[in-house]
């Protein structure tokens, strides 16, 4: 009787003992401020000022912008590739004050604002038709026209690209920062009707080639999608 009582006593002080731990965790717990997850947000700004869940990777995109100036990252869907682009955007912006405590925050000593000019191309989707695809393209070019202008001549959207990014360096001294998501977005809703195809592939093949034919006038260009070049084929002919 007398080692049963001990060991009930053991026990009741185990359970006082466990009960206690668990009480002070929870105490614990509620102390640290609840952080959010990121699921389906692509600004890296609105991540970084509502105090989100951000896992840094920016010493490999602090690596990435000083070794490559084209870069192509072919992705499946909800891969984070519109969050990159994003978070590069405001890198090029010199937007320092979105990166501090972040190790490009430590690796970047020289802070500049290059001009950027980032397009999302999944605006192009769902479009009944051509002329749909290059008022989407439009209206893109228009916002960064307002800043920068636009020459009468320039009549397509692949001329107002052109002349967007030679107006951007001429104005600004500095080269333009190009991003490109979602590359492939115009195409993709096309891929089985072989003569709509053609027109859209065209189209957006004079967009493109501006990227390579402008070269001298761009400090860093980023390109994502889902689709390989070659099966597209539209950065070249």
């Amino acid at each position: 009787m007398k080692i049963c009582k001990n060991i009930f006593g053991i026990i009741v002080d185990l359970g006082y003992f466990v009960t206690n731990v668990y009480l002070c965790g929870l105490k614990h717990a509620a102390m640290i401020p609840m952080r959010l997850y990121t699921a389906g947000i692509a600004d890296f700004e609105s991540i970084r000022q509502d105090g989100r869940i951000y896992v840094d990777k920016t010493d490999l995109i602090y690596k990435l912008t000083k070794e490559s100036k084209f870069v192509f990252l072919s992705r499946p869907r909800r891969f984070g590739k519109s969050l990159l682009c994003s978070t590069l955007k405001y890198y090029f912006q010199g937007r320092k004050d979105l990166f501090e405590g972040l190790a490009i925050g430590e690796l970047e000593k020289d802070w500049k604002h290059y001009p950027v000019l980032h397009f999302d191309l999944s605006r192009c989707k769902n479009q009944p038709g051509t002329k749909e695809i290059i008022v989407a393209l439009e209206m893109q070019l228009k916002d960064y026209e307002t800043l920068y202008g636009r020459d009468e001549d320039e009549t397509t959207p692949g001329l107002r690209f052109a002349g967007l990014i030679k107006r951007v360096h001429r104005q600004t001294g500095l080269k333009a920062v190009v991003i490109l998501d979602e590359y492939d977005a115009p195409l993709l809703d096309y891929l089985h009707q072989p003569e709509p195809l053609k027109e859209v592939r065209r189209i957006m093949q004079e967009f493109y080639q501006v990227v390579k034919a402008c070269d001298a006038d761009e400090q860093f260009v980023f390109i994502t999608g889902i689709t390989k070049f070659s099966q597209l084929s539209i950065f070249s002919r």
